[in-house]
């Protein structure tokens, strides 16, 4: 993995908080950071491909968009942990996957348009892997907190 630079940080803590809406946004961050465009579309290519940053995308609230959220846990053996999780990865509702030193050690947060469509899903990649059972923890309430991390 390639050292972060002070010009790596300053792109990363900017694109987390500040990231413009326009027809070239990557334009408008270059200028605000100093930069061309094409050093640092150059940056971020490179910060994915090291691993620091998976994807850039918006945050949306599932709820106001019509669509329901759950958090979701499973007990996966470390020999099928490669298989879960690239199953869990496969879905587009899929937000977040991690793991947690507990007994569930896979989480993961899944948005569909409904909850039946979630459970399917979740029978889903519970027949394809052998995992069950996976709990379904779904949200009653939302709390949105900003995750910035500054660098």
């Amino acid at each position: 993995m390639t050292a972060i630079d002070e010009t790596d940080k300053r792109i990363l803590n900017t694109i987390q908080i500040d990231f413009p809406i326009d027809a070239r946004p990557y334009r408008v961050l270059a200028e605000k950071l100093g930069l061309t465009e094409e050093t640092l579309m150059d940056r971020i290519r490179s910060i994915r491909q090291n691993a620091l940053i998976r994807r850039i995308g918006g945050n949306f609230s599932p709820d106001r968009l019509g669509y329901y959220s759950t958090l979701c846990a499973a007990s996966v053996t470390q020999k099928k942990i490669d298989l879960f999780t690239q199953t869990v990865n496969a879905y587009p509702g899929v937000t977040h996957n991690y793991m947690r030193d507990h007994t569930f050690n896979i989480w993961f947060t899944f948005i569909a348009p409904s909850r039946k469509l979630i459970q399917a899903h979740l029978d889903d990649i519970s027949e394809k892997t052998g995992v069950s059972p996976i709990l379904n923890l779904p949200a009653t309430q939302v709390f949105k907190i900003s995750a910035h991390f500054t660098l």
